[in-house]
């Protein structure tokens, strides 16, 4: 395929190491290879590596321990943005984030974006006037890129549009290979114990109250050992529900891992208790390593890549006596639920890394 002399520009001016960022830089490096003009405009410094050396990266510092609000990060991104686009008139915008400020950017200085959604209008539509911004500023978008069917459902039907579905490009290969990195962690020595782990931001998206009350109380039923790993502001809030309940000896909390699959290898059982998602990697990556899931019934993603519930176990969001009841069975019927972890790992062809990563290719192709 020939590359294109016409320049694009990737949006994402505030990266955290989420599904997003793991998306963007699969996506990033595959376009890579065939944009000849790729640049990337993000705040600071701190993924720059994990990106390929063809793309030319915009920053606006180096990674530094002061704490910037993510509105900060989009209007310094956003001049950046300006600047360029003033400078090449043949740039065209793939925006990962601030997609609303992005396609009003658009219209003043007149340049084609394609945005993509990350997560279920849940989590960003929560009143009347942002569904109306949305609602007048979507139109202007060459395409809406979204990562799942239920996700395409709901936005479409609240905005009156069209959106496409790409399923985020899933790399196989690479999280068997780094789940075969050692990993020292006492916690999970144990084999008469179920070993379960969570991998999420501390987030009230993510919702590790329930999961932290459905533990507690099936700790007392039987033998078992939770991991939870991740970051966020919520750190100080799940460590005070863990010390006031007496959980320190069976509930362990890690910072989030450059590699967490060596950690996921060693589980028996993963848990997400998210209230909205978009099309959680983390599940994918529980089913790559063969791992039996309990996850929230929340919009959207988990059942869609659960088959509602054929590949993997559903409860109600925020109900954690649902959830401990979903724990137990797993734990008395170990047996039964393990046959679903070939049929899982199967179903991953949907997410093929080369197949999805062409259907990006072939959306942009359109605007260049």
């Amino acid at each position: 395929m020939e590359k294109n002399k016409k320049r694009l520009i990737i949006f994402m001016p505030s990266m955290d190491g989420g599904g997003v960022e793991k998306n963007l830089i699969i996506v990033s490096n595959f376009l890579s290879k065939y944009i000849k003009q790729l640049t990337l405009i993000t705040f600071d410094d701190s993924f720059n590596k994990k990106f390929s050396k063809k793309i030319n990266i915009i920053n606006y510092k180096q990674k530094t321990n002061k704490n910037f609000s993510k509105y900060f990060k989009y209007l310094v991104c956003l001049f950046i943005l300006t600047k360029e686009i003033i400078q090449n008139r043949k740039t065209s915008v793939f925006s990962f984030q601030a997609n609303i400020y992005c396609l009003i950017l658009s219209q003043i200085l007149q340049f084609k974006v394609i945005i993509r959604s990350n997560s279920a209008p849940q989590g960003w539509t929560k009143n009347f006037l942002k569904k109306m911004i949305f609602k007048t500023f979507f139109k202007f978008a060459e395409t809406i890129i979204v990562n799942s069917k239920d996700f395409k459902k709901e936005l479409d039907k609240e905005y009156n549009i069209k959106s496409v579905v790409i399923y985020n490009p899933l790399n196989v290969k690479e999280i068997e290979k780094k789940s075969q990195e050692k990993v020292n962690i006492n916690l999970f020595k144990n084999q008469n114990t179920l070993k379960i782990i969570n991998i999420a931001r501390f987030t009230d998206q993510k919702d590790h109250l329930t999961l932290l009350k459905a533990f507690k109380k099936i700790s007392k039923k039987l033998k078992a050992k939770l991991l939870i790993m991740g970051y966020g502001a919520n750190k100080k809030k799940i460590n005070n529900f863990i010390e006031t309940n007496d959980l320190k000896k069976i509930v362990k909390v890690i910072p989030f891992q450059t590699n967490p699959y060596k950690f996921l290898k060693k589980s028996d059982l993963f848990i997400l208790t998210s209230i909205y998602e978009g099309l959680p990697n983390v599940l994918l990556e529980a089913m790559v390593l063969k791992k039996f899931i309990i996850s929230s019934n929340c919009p959207t993603g988990p059942k869609e890549i659960l088959q509602n519930g054929k590949l993997g176990m559903l409860f109600k969001v925020k109900n954690y006596k649902h959830l401990e009841t979903k724990i137990i069975d797993f734990n008395n019927n170990k047996k039964f639920y393990k046959k679903k972890l070939v049929p899982a790992y199967m179903s991953l062809e949907r997410f093929d890394f080369s197949k999805n990563c062409n259907k990006y290719l072939a959306v942009i192709n359109k605007i260049l």
